[in-house]
């Protein structure tokens, strides 16, 4: 078992390229202090607020996949990873799961953390190191920047799961249709129960008048009505 969680994500630092994606990985909270601490949704309403007026705060939908530490991949949707450098030109990166799918007025757990030295501080401090760190990120003046990255659209292992589904739909379609253009010993695909005529057994063929019922046109039999 690792104690890891990864972050696939786009680069917004380059442009939100993306047709790349980076790893970053980030230290279980469980593997620090045996829990997973609980953020107030108090805390996310004044990160929002900063969003709306600083501009070195931002939100970014970037996340296409988050692997757990026994490799199980996750629903993206309620997940955050908040990035940012202060004054001191210390990184901060912060793994979030909202317990609600929006951001505002979301209760969340602090799941996992980056870099080594921000783990240590909380493996010494604990809960006094959760609150200073939280109220530093939400302090604009103390900020050189912050990120709070986002899903963005179903995960990697939602598309390939549903590629998957879409394959197998389309190889079975394309089965039934192979069998309907492949004839049967009789060369019809669906058998058919028409009345055969007795002579040459072709089909019968009925004719609408008063002395004739079936008629074979193959060899000119008739059936009278």
């Amino acid at each position: 078992m690792s104690n890891f969680f990864s972050v696939f994500t786009y680069t917004p630092w380059d442009n939100l390229n993306t047709k790349i994606l980076t790893q970053v990985k980030l230290l279980s909270l469980k593997n620090i202090i045996k829990t997973f601490p609980v953020i107030e949704p108090g805390f996310f309403d004044d990160l929002l607020s900063n969003m709306y007026n600083f501009k070195h705060y931002s939100w970014v939908e970037s996340i296409k996949r988050i692997v757990g530490p026994d490799k199980e991949d996750y629903d993206i949707t309620p997940w955050n990873l908040i990035w940012g450098m202060d004054s001191e030109r210390r990184i901060f990166q912060i793994l979030i799961q909202k317990v609600k799918s929006e951001f505002k007025d979301s209760q969340a757990t602090l799941v996992a953390l980056a870099p080594p030295e921000l783990a240590k501080l909380f493996e010494q401090y604990k809960e006094g190191a959760i609150l200073r760190t939280l109220s530093l990120l939400n302090n604009p003046k103390k900020m050189k920047f912050l990120m709070v990255l986002a899903p963005k659209g179903k995960s990697i292992a939602e598309e390939q799961q549903m590629l998957q589904i879409n394959e197998k739909d389309l190889e079975r379609v394309q089965f039934i249709n192979t069998l309907k253009q492949m004839p049967n010993i009789k060369g019809q695909w669906f058998p058919t129960f028409d009345v055969k005529c007795p002579n040459c057994n072709g089909p019968l063929t009925e004719v609408y008048a008063p002395e004739v019922g079936l008629v074979c046109k193959r060899c000119g039999f008739k059936r009278v009505k």
